[in-house]
C-alpha cells in the first residue's frame, strides 16, 4: 500500500510541476519515508551548470562510493601498466617485495603470467621482504567481527590468489584451494544454513552443519603472515622460497604486469574491496617506498583535489571504513575530473551500467540503451549511487544521490532512486 500511494504523489508531481519542484517534493517525501538523510546533486559539465542541489554541501558517509576516489587516484599515478613487484639481484640471490598488486593468480582479474613466469624461471635464490609493508592488515574504521566475510579481506604486500581460500565440501571430506586451512567438525546442527567459521588469528575453520546442509562452497579470507606467504610461494612456483628482512633500497628494479583496467574493471563494477585497498597501496608504492595508504591519500589530495568543494575524510581504498565523509557535490565534482582524464568510451566500460553490469545488473534498464553508469555502495542503513546519467535527449549529466540513516530495506530506497532518476532521464 504504501508503494501504490508514494506512486500516485509522484504521477501527480509530474503532471503539475516543473523538474525543479518534482525532485523537490521526491527527495522530502522519501526523506520522510525512509526517516533518513538526503543529498542529491544534479550537474550539467556541458553548460557547467547546476541542476539542483539538496544538501549538496554536507557530509555523509558514502560506503563503496569511496572507490570513486580509488579509481581517481590510480587514473592518475598508475599509467598504462601494474607494477607488480620490486627486485634486486645480489650475488646468485634475488630479493623481491612486493607492490600491493592484487592480480598475482587471483582468478577474478586477467590471468597474466608474467610475475609467476619470472620468479619460476629464475636460476636464483628466491628471497621475500616485507619491509615496505607499513600498514595494517585492517583499515581504520572496519568492522573487527567481520573477519573471515569474503568482503573483508587482509590487505598485504604480495597477495596471492586474493587473499581468500576457495572452501568446497564434498561428503564429509573438505576441498580447499590453496590448501591451507585445518578442519574441525561441530556435531550440533545451529542454523538452518550451514557455516564455517574461523579463529580470527588462525587459520583453523569449524564447520558447523545447518538442518538444510547448504551451501557447500564458501571463500573465506586468510590469516595471513610472512611464513605463509613464502609456504604458498613454494608450493605454487614448485621451489624454495625464504624470508629476509631487508629494505628496499634506492636501485630496486620494477617488474610490470597487466593493463590496471582489469582491476579497475573488477572493482567499479562487482564492488571488489580487496582490489579497492591493494590499489590505494599500488598508489603509495608509486610515490614512496612504503605501502601505507595514507600517503597515497595525502599525494592525491594535494595535488590533484586540492579543488573539490569541500574537503574529502578519505580513509581507506574501499568504502569499509565508516570514517569515510564526502559531499556530494564533491563526488559531482569528482566524476567531472574523471570525465576529462579519462575517453568516454573507455570509461563507461569499467563502470557498473544500468541493466546490464556489476551491481546494477537489475535495475535502471533503459528502453534501448542504458543510462545510469556509475557506482554503487552500501553499507547498513546507508545507500549510495553516483556517476552519469544519459538522457532521453542524448545529454550527459553527473549526479551524486546519497542516502544516510535510513529505516526499512535498502531494496525499497533503490526502488524509490529509480523512479526518480527515471524521470529524470525522461523529462531533460
Amino acid at each position: 500500500m504504501a508503494a501504490q500511494r508514494w506512486y500516485w504523489i509522484v504521477y501527480v508531481a509530474v503532471c503539475s510541476c516543473s523538474s525543479q519542484r518534482y525532485l523537490t517534493i521526491a527527495v522530502h517525501q522519501a526523506e520522510k519515508d525512509f526517516k533518513d538523510h538526503i543529498g542529491l546533486v544534479l550537474y550539467d559539465p556541458a553548460q557547467r551548470k547546476l541542476m539542483y542541489d539538496h544538501q549538496g554541501d554536507r557530509y555523509f558517509t558514502p560506503a563503496s562510493n569511496t572507490k570513486i576516489f580509488t579509481l581517481f587516484a590510480s587514473l592518475q599515478l598508475l599509467g598504462d601498466s601494474v607494477p607488480a613487484l620490486r627486485y634486486v639481484q645480489r650475488n646468485d640471490s634475488l630479493i623481491f617485495w612486493g607492490t600491493g598488486d592484487p592480480g598475482f593468480l587471483y582468478e577474478n582479474t586477467s590471468r597474466e603470467n608474467r610475475v609467476y613466469d619470472f620468479l619460476k624461471t629464475t636460476p636464483l635464490n628466491l628471497f621475500f621482504s616485507s619491509s615496505n609493508f607499513q600498514t595494517e592488515y585492517f583499515g581504520p574504521g572496519w568492522s573487527w567481527d567481520d573477519y573471515a566475510e569474503s568482503y573483508q579481506v587482509e590487505k598485504t604486500s604480495f597477495p596471492m590468489y586474493g587473499n581468500r581460500v576457495s572452501v568446497r565440501r564434498n561428503g564429509t571430506a573438505f576441498i580447499s584451494h590453496p590448501d591451507i586451512f585445518t578442519y574441525t567438525i561441530s556435531d550440533s546442527v545451529e542454523k538452518v544454513r550451514s557455516m564455517i567459521t574461523r579463529g580470527i588469528d588462525s587459520n583453523a575453520l569449524t564447520f558447523r552443519p545447518g538442518k538444510a546442509n547448504r551451501p557447500t562452497e564458501w571463500n573465506i579470507p586468510f590469516h595471513y603472515s610472512d611464513e605463509l606467504l613464502v609456504k604458498l610461494l613454494s608450493d605454487t612456483l614448485k621451489k624454495e622460497v625464504q624470508l629476509i628482512r631487508t629494505m628496499l633500497p634506492p636501485d630496486a628494479k620494477t617488474l610490470y604486469s597487466s593493463i590496471p583496467d582489469s582491476l579497475y574493471t573488477v572493482m567499479m563494477q562487482a564492488s571488489d574491496n580487496f582490489i579497492a585497498e591493494q590499489l590505494l597501496l599500488l598508489c603509495a608504492n608509486v610515490v614512496s617506498d612504503s605501502l601505507k595508504p595514507e600517503i597515497a591519500i595525502r599525494y592525491v589530495k594535494k595535488k590533484f583535489l586540492f579543488d573539490l568543494p569541500d574537503e574529502p575524510v578519505w580513509l581507506d581504498g574501499s568504502g569499509l571504513s565508516r570514517y569515510n565523509l564526502f559531499t556530494p557535490r564533491s563526488l559531482v565534482r569528482l566524476w567531472e575530473k574523471i570525465y576529462a582524464l579519462v575517453p568516454r568510451e573507455r570509461l563507461f566500460q569499467l563502470l557498473a551500467v544500468g541493466g546490464k553490469s556489476g551491481t546494477l545488473r537489475s535495475c535502471y534498464k533503459g528502453d534501448q540503451t542504458p543510462y545510469i553508469f556509475g557506482k554503487t555502495g552500501f553499507l547498513s542503513n546507508n545507500y549510495t549511487l553516483s556517476g552519469y546519467l544519459i538522457t532521453k535527449r542524448g545529454r550527459t549529466l553527473i549526479f551524486s544521490w546519497m542516502n544516510n540513516n535510513f529505516m526499512g530495506s535498502a531494496g525499497e530506497v533503490r526502488a524509490r532512486m529509480e523512479i526518480i532518476l527515471k524521470r529524470i532521464y525522461e523529462k531533460n
